[in-house]
């Protein structure tokens, strides 16, 4: 092992993301669909694990030949594996995903962080109406991204990290969380910064990867 670098930036809702909570104890006439939220604070939280899977699922994609028919996690590329991991065999993530909280609550106080938004499913047999009620982030939340990449081949960094800039830009031309399809989940992610923990690397070429991220996003409004 030769360290670790810390890769941040804010991750920015451009359209209202729901990434779904438990509604199990939900109270009646509750939303049928809620966000999940952090126990401690109450306010929605974007879980590392869905922005590792995302990001996992997006780079098979692009190397996948046919994406109707995807391979099982443990056959991924030989690079997505060394990042991601696997469970069987065994293959250990170079990445760590924190979980992403909220960072500028205060600014929305005002509207709130999150909205109801109504859907309805229309029967084809009988034109009957399904109503339900989705909660999803407003846009405009900003949540504080925290990336840990171990440095285990110094040879390796670059090629790795300029996979990860990859898929980060692949999620800005496709959606985090449900509902995408529909218009919800689309993000930016912003204001990189990345410090080095005991490695041999210099930061300057990879930070330019993380740039190119920057600059890269679908909706800017």
């Amino acid at each position: 092992m030769y360290g670790k670098i810390l890769i941040r930036c804010d991750l920015i809702v451009r359209t209202g993301m729901h990434i779904g909570g438990s509604s199990a104890f939900s109270a009646i006439g509750a939303v049928d669909s809620p966000v999940v939220r952090d126990p401690y604070t109450g306010l929605p939280i974007v879980p590392g694990s869905s922005l590792k899977g995302k990001l996992r699922t997006l780079l098979a994609r692009s190397t996948c030949q046919d994406i109707e028919n995807m391979p099982e996690c443990n056959a991924d590329d030989a690079r997505i594996l060394r990042m991601f991991g696997s469970a069987e065999p065994v293959h250990r993530s170079r990445l760590q995903f924190a979980d992403a909280f909220l960072t500028n609550e205060k600014a929305l106080s005002n509207v709130g962080v999150t909205e109801i938004k109504t859907e309805n499913t229309i029967s084809r047999a009988n034109a009957q109406a399904n109503p339900r009620q989705i909660e999803r982030v407003i846009a405009g939340a900003v949540f504080g991204v925290s990336i840990v990449y171990d440095v285990t081949d110094p040879a390796q960094v670059e090629e790795d990290l300029a996979l990860l800039a990859k898929g980060m830009k692949l999620l800005q031309m496709d959606y985090l969380g449900g509902h995408g399809s529909r218009g919800s989940g689309r993000v930016s992610l912003k204001n990189f910064t990345l410090k080095n923990y005991g490695t041999p690397v210099e930061l300057d070429s990879l930070k330019a990867l993380f740039d190119e991220v920057d600059s890269y996003e679908l909706f800017s409004v």
